[in-house]
């Protein structure tokens, strides 16, 4: 049996004839705490999950800021060893990527399964920045509220990131069961799972997911950017735990 080509070939045989014709220039985003660049590939022509957003740039800018602010404190070991990191929905991988090479932290980049080739694309063409620092980015398929595909990543990660993921309403619960597989641990633990979310808000039914996620987490925000290029609202940041109730059926359950 021939082996399957490599993910970013995979991508290519994809593209439409408007893409090979004028393929769209990558973005760069200069790292100033660093003082690097990584750079993005977009294939706008393929959906959503190839283009950039708003609060992906803006979880970028905090996360280069965040030796200069409180906010990120999650984003700190106690120990030697590397921060692990998942990010759900990593779409392009900018913001992944970025963590990686800001914090030197171990990063699992996800998406569904079609968007895995130009997040691979984009992983393997920041390397030469992300490796130096002690970061490292592993890519694979996570689909929201897919037990197997969560299982099959772990569960051994400090902080989930999640960027302009609570969107198509459908996808609520999905990504709620997906938050609770990854962030309740249970009371032995010995650090607390805290998911970072980057959110811009664009419709009033996001409030329904909010609402159900006040079921399950605690859930506060810890910093808001101020509305920029013309709208009329800035990026939310917001941090979620696990109720205590929450842990105490996972530990009762075991």
């Amino acid at each position: 049996m021939l082996a399957p080509p490599p993910l970013e070939e995979t991508i290519d045989h994809q593209l439409t004839d408007g893409d090979l014709q004028q393929p769209p220039p990558p973005q760069s985003y200069l790292l100033h705490s660093i003082n690097s660049t990584i750079a993005i590939r977009q294939l706008p022509s393929q959906g959503i999950s190839f283009q950039l957003w708003p609060a992906a740039a803006a979880l970028v800018a905090l996360l280069d800021r965040q030796t200069q602010s409180t906010s990120l404190s999650c984003l700190t070991t106690t120990n030697s060893r590397r921060l692990r990191i998942l990010e759900l929905g990593s779409g392009t991988g900018l913001v992944g990527i970025a963590a990686a090479a800001l914090l030197g932290a171990s990063v699992t980049v996800t998406d569904l399964p079609h968007v895995l080739p130009n997040l691979q694309f984009n992983v393997n063409g920041n390397a030469g920045i992300v490796e130096p620092r002690g970061g490292e980015v592993r890519v694979a398929a996570v689909s929201w509220g897919d037990v197997q595909q969560m299982e099959g990543v772990g569960r051994e990660f400090d902080v989930i990131l999640g960027s302009d993921v609570v969107y198509h309403d459908h996808l609520y619960e999905p990504l709620l069961q997906t938050l609770k597989f990854f962030l309740t641990r249970g009371e032995r633990e010995e650090r607390e799972v805290v998911f970072v979310m980057a959110h811009l808000k664009r419709w009033k039914k996001e409030s329904a997911f909010f609402k159900r996620a006040n079921k399950f987490f605690d859930v506060e925000i810890i910093h808001r950017d101020s509305p920029s290029n013309g709208a009329r609202v800035g990026v939310n940041f917001y941090k979620f735990v696990t109720r205590a109730a929450l842990k105490l059926n996972s530990v009762l359950s075991k």
